[in-house]
């Protein structure tokens, strides 16, 4: 089966920084252990994509569902941004 091979490219997790940002090389912003999952991601308390500053909101791959998913994060602030703007709220942070 080696012989259907015809050619492979070794992207390393340096290469993988110098060439698309990633930090340390990792597509999720660092290794997703328990304490970064739900309603912990990026932090606890920041987990609801409005960020401590009124109309800033998280929607990278630090946010939760995670880089893992592409769009997924994105598209969930843009709801809480879309939620915010229909209540009035104006990006108010959640207390």
């Amino acid at each position: 089966m080696s012989g259907l091979v015809t050619e492979r490219q070794v992207i390393t997790p340096l290469d993988l920084e110098r060439e698309y940002g990633l930090t340390e090389g990792h597509p999720l912003h660092g290794e997703p252990g328990l304490d970064q999952f739900f309603a912990w991601r990026p932090l606890l308390g920041h987990a609801r994509y409005r960020m401590a500053l009124r109309g800033l909101y998280l929607c990278g791959a630090g946010a939760h569902p995670g880089g893992g998913v592409t769009g997924g994060p994105g598209q969930n602030a843009a709801r809480e941004v879309l939620a915010d703007l229909k209540r009035g709220r104006g990006g108010e942070p959640r207390q």
